[in-house]
């Protein structure tokens, strides 16, 4: 019997995960549940799993949850530290960490310092601080499972491969709602267009990433280092049947693919039962009902997020730091209509241009460096709303 910490536990791969565990209540049990403001979902998951702690990152609603929960003997904590605490707890097997956004990044750190198992749905924590996080989970011996699709594909690729055997990988994109698109068209979708994604089921942000390319972006940094590659060894192909999830090419050319249907549970499933590979009653992929899979090249001047994302990692420091942080408040702008589709790229680059680069960030550098980009990029946003 596994103990699972699940951070997020009520987005998008939270939710699955616990599926994962519903179907396998003699594999699995609840540790740990953490959201930040669902309070409502949270208590239901914990009511259901009755896990020893219980984390709400909202402190108004720490009271209605308290309440809620009185009387089922579980440890009920509120705010950014008791996450750190469900990162680190004794009991925990292994840490999902799920949480949207740079949030994750010290409640990650805390896993790892605690030596924990750690699957990482989490690409920001690798986009922020990709080369201080590395550095601390080889010190402490951590292993790190992405739950990305694309970088499960890789890892599963790369079992009984040696690091220094890969010669390219290629992450795959769906492309998104707005794949053929030319400039004219995409300046002028709306919300309800972006969040329309033909394949994955998934969160606000990430879909609106995905619509963008900005979520391949991130996933170019985030394989940078979960497989210490150099930037000439990654590439991103647009795969609209989203059933090739990665490839690796090797020095000896030959490659290693990995196929399934787009499900989260299949990477969930993988990362928590690894090094094993267990039974599942998910669903299958069939061959005759995708007769074709084709592949093309991501256009970078229509979606220019992706090109964004190849120079941060390129100039290094806190660069990508830069444009995870202003790539989440655009966001958040563009939910809430503030900014059109383009201008989000547009923020994101003037931030990059303006604001302080550190050639080798510390952590504190690193949290700095998201908070005046977060303050930078909503005045950018301002002064774009006020001008329509």
């Amino acid at each position: 019997m596994k103990n699972i910490a699940i951070l997020g536990s009520t987005g998008s791969v939270g939710t699955q995960a616990l599926d994962v565990i519903r179907a396998n209540p003699e594999l699995y049990r609840v540790c740990a549940l953490t959201a930040n403001a669902n309070a409502a979902l949270l208590i239901q998951q914990a009511m259901e799993f009755k896990p020893q702690l219980v984390v709400i990152g909202d402190e108004g609603q720490y009271a209605a949850v308290k309440n809620a929960l009185s009387g089922q003997g579980m440890n009920i904590l509120c705010g950014e530290d008791a996450l750190c605490e469900a990162a680190s707890l004794t009991a925990a097997d292994f840490v999902l960490t799920a949480i949207m956004g740079s949030v994750g990044l010290r409640p990650t750190i805390a896993a790892i310092k605690a030596k924990k198992k750690i699957g990482l749905a989490n690409k920001e924590t690798l986009v922020v601080a990709g080369e201080l996080i590395t550095q601390l989970a080889a010190e402490n011996g951590v292993t790190i499972i992405p739950v990305d699709s694309e970088h499960s594909a890789i890892f599963q690729c790369l079992v009984g491969e040696e690091l220094s055997s890969i010669e390219k990988i290629y992450i795959t994109a769906s492309g998104g709602p707005f794949r053929g698109k030319d400039r004219d068209f995409v300046a002028k979708v709306k919300k309800e267009q972006a969040l329309k994604h033909p394949n994955w089921v998934m969160g606000a942000k990430i879909t609106i990433d995905s619509a963008s390319l900005m979520n391949k972006g991130l996933e170019v940094i985030e394989a940078k280092w979960l497989f210490d590659l150099d930037i000439s060894q990654i590439d991103v192909i647009v795969h609209p049947q989203s059933v090739v999830h990665s490839i690796v090419q090797f020095n000896d050319g030959s490659m290693k693919a990995q196929l399934g249907v787009p499900d989260m549970k299949l990477p969930i499933h993988y990362a928590m039962a690894y090094p094993e590979r267990i039974q599942s009653k998910f669903p299958r992929f069939n061959f005759m009902d995708y007769p074709e899979l084709t592949f093309s090249k991501p256009d970078m001047d229509t979606f220019r997020n992706l090109q964004l994302a190849y120079m941060a990692l390129e100039k290094g420091g806190n660069m990508p730091c830069i444009i995870n942080a202003a790539n989440e408040v655009v966001v958040e702008a563009f939910l809430n209509d503030r900014i059109g589709f383009l201008e989000m790229s547009d923020v994101i680059e003037q931030c990059m241009s303006d604001l302080t680069f550190i050639q080798a960030p510390s952590l504190n550098n690193y949290l700095e460096t998201d908070q005046h980009t977060r303050i930078f990029a909503r005045q950018l946003v301002t002064k774009k709303h006020l001008a329509i």
